[in-house]
């Protein structure tokens, strides 16, 4: 694989842990909203990820496929005064775990920190091998 192969594939995972950081924020930040955009509780998203060849055989990239919603059930909440309560007096609540979204946010960060210095040290490299031909 090619110095500037190094820099696609690292390029590459950047965004994508961009585009899963950015899910996370989502769900974060609605992970208690009763009623969504769509009139109905906030679904959590997730990213799906799919390696994409970067220029030779060799080198093995990463692209996000697409951003689906979480399938499993919403909370139930018992809160009879909530306007949006069923005749039970349940409010259905967003499927989004706060504690799975933190764990993702925590390894998205730490694999855009680690894909970062990837980059960095294949700089510094360059710059060295530069320097020596001189």
């Amino acid at each position: 694989m090619g110095m500037f192969s190094t820099f696609h594939v690292a390029g590459s995972a950047l965004t994508a842990q961009s585009v899963r950081l950015n899910a996370v924020a989502s769900n974060m930040a609605n992970a208690e909203s009763v009623i969504g955009s769509d009139g109905k509780p906030y679904r959590a998203k997730q990213v799906v990820f799919a390696a994409t060849p970067m220029g030779n055989a060799a080198a093995q990239g990463v692209r996000v496929t697409r951003v689906v919603e979480d399938s499993s059930p919403g909370r139930l909440v018992y809160d009879p005064r909530n306007p949006a309560a069923n005749e039970r007096g349940y409010v259905e609540m967003p499927n989004v775990s706060v504690v799975d979204e933190m764990t993702n946010m925590i390894s998205a960060a730490r694999a855009y920190q680690t894909n970062a210095e990837v980059m960095n040290s294949a700089k510094q490299l360059l710059l060295k091998t530069l320097s020596i031909g001189q």
